[in-house]
């Protein structure tokens, strides 16, 4: 049995759900939880309860996207060379465009 835990609402959360994916639907869910800086439970409960994802910028976040881009650019590159685009790094493209237009750099006072 999980442990019993509150949510941010100081209610229980001693219920499991659980589903099957693909690796590649794993895959690509992972990438999201990485990008977001949430917990996969977290993620997974904001999606499916239809609420925003919001992004806060931290080292975390900035290290994973850093490496998705690293991996995108590796995978363009591929493109570049004849091979074919999938639809997982289109997905990941748009997940990291929407992260990115989310964002805000602080400006320092004064200039």
């Amino acid at each position: 049995m999980s442990a019993k835990n509150l949510d941010n609402h100081n209610r229980w959360r001693n219920r499991t759900v659980a589903f099957r994916v693909s690796e590649e639907e794993n895959a690509q869910i992972n990438i999201a939880v990485k990008l977001t800086g949430l917990t996969k439970q977290d993620y997974i409960t904001r999606r499916l309860l239809d609420k925003d994802v919001v992004v806060q910028g931290n080292p975390r976040v900035y290290k994973a996207l850093r490496e998705q881009f690293a991996a995108v650019l590796d995978q363009l590159r591929r493109i570049e060379a004849g091979s074919g685009v999938d639809s997982e790094l289109l997905d990941t493209i748009r997940l990291m465009a929407r992260i990115m237009d989310g964002m805000e750099e602080e400006v320092p006072f004064g200039v």
